[in-house]
């Protein structure tokens, strides 16, 4: 899957969040969108999830690998997993409800299954706690397991680090290197560190 920016900007009333974006995503690469709390790097992953419209400019979403297919704004979501801290979970779900309930809405990961990724989130004893009960950091791998084990195309993380320990940073950086190696993969964060691993960096600020 790729996505292309023509000239985009998006603003509230009288205000830019960003202008001027011209440039693409293309399938297999990794991008990190960097710049400080605030700065519109939420604002720039919904439109590049299709959930907003930009105000200024196009953005073109193609899938194939030979020969590019453009894709159907209404079915724009079937080809994205988003994982953010904004984005909630169904509190009233135990950990299995909510897998399963997930898994019933997107197809997984060839090969997952719903006792591997219990295995993958590394939360003994979990599974039949609601996840209102869930520590934030706990709530976090559910999230980003569950965006990063969905079969889609791309993938893309709001601050994924976000109220992970030391110990759960490293297991979302190996989530990534073994489940998102053929995809579009876009990470937004303050932090260059959560990002590390995406070749290509691009600023917020730089489009002001």
């Amino acid at each position: 899957m790729n996505i292309e920016l023509h000239d985009i900007g998006k603003r509230y009333r009288l205000e830019w969040i960003f202008r001027g974006i011209n440039c693409a995503f293309h399938s297999g690469e990794r991008y990190a969108l960097l710049g400080p709390n605030g700065s519109g790097k939420s604002t720039l992953l919904k439109v590049l999830s299709g959930h907003l419209s930009p105000s200024k400019g196009a953005i073109v979403f193609k899938s194939g690998e030979t020969k590019q297919t453009e894709i159907a704004p209404d079915h724009i979501y079937k080809s994205i997993s988003y994982a953010a801290p904004y984005i909630e979970l169904i509190e009233e779900f135990t950990l299995e409800e909510a897998l399963r309930f997930h898994a019933g809405l997107r197809p997984m990961l060839p090969g997952m299954s719903l006792a591997r990724l219990y295995d993958l989130l590394a939360l003994p004893r979990a599974r039949s706690k609601e996840i209102r009960f869930f520590s934030s950091g706990m709530k976090q791998r559910v999230k980003l397991a569950l965006a990063v084990c969905s079969h889609t195309p791309a993938l893309l993380l709001d601050e994924p680090a976000t109220n992970l320990d030391v110990q759960g940073v490293e297991w979302y950086k190996n989530l990534i290197r073994e489940f998102a190696a053929d995809r579009l993969v876009v990470i937004a964060s303050n932090d260059p560190h959560d990002a590390e691993f995406c070749p290509v960096h691009l600023n917020i600020l730089d489009f002001k």
